[in-house]
């Protein structure tokens, strides 16, 4: 059995109530362009980070939550005022974030195992 939950969401609707349905637990959560039926997302760099921020979730810490978000369709990312840039201050996907304080990983920067598991193992 896993030692985290992880919780997959589409939209910004669906991952505020997973956040809320978790508060006071330790969330991390990773943005990404939607995919598509075949699972392929349309951001180029998501495709690239994915198997990396996956690849180090054994690091998170025991109860801690992993929300997967698919952010939208390339569209709807790239408008200024979509309520992940308006109201979660995300500037590019991917992100991966741990909730409740500054610490985030923007695009390239999750290319990076040795970050992803700081992230994922420091206070």
């Amino acid at each position: 059995m896993s030692h985290y939950e992880e919780v997959n969401v589409r939209g910004y609707e669906e991952f505020c109530k997973a956040v809320t349905e978790r508060d006071g637990k330790n969330i991390f959560a990773y943005f990404s362009g939607d995919k598509d039926d075949h699972g392929n997302s349309w951001c180029p760099d998501c495709v690239k980070a994915e198997p990396v921020v996956r690849g180090e979730l054994k690091h998170l810490p025991e109860g801690s939550v992993f929300i997967y978000c698919q952010v939208g369709g390339r569209t709807y990312w790239k408008d200024q005022n979509n309520d992940f840039k308006k109201i979660w201050k995300l500037t590019g996907v991917p992100t991966l974030l741990k909730c409740g304080t500054p610490q985030q990983l923007v695009e390239e920067k999750c290319f990076k195992a040795e970050l992803v598991r700081m992230m994922f193992t420091e206070d």
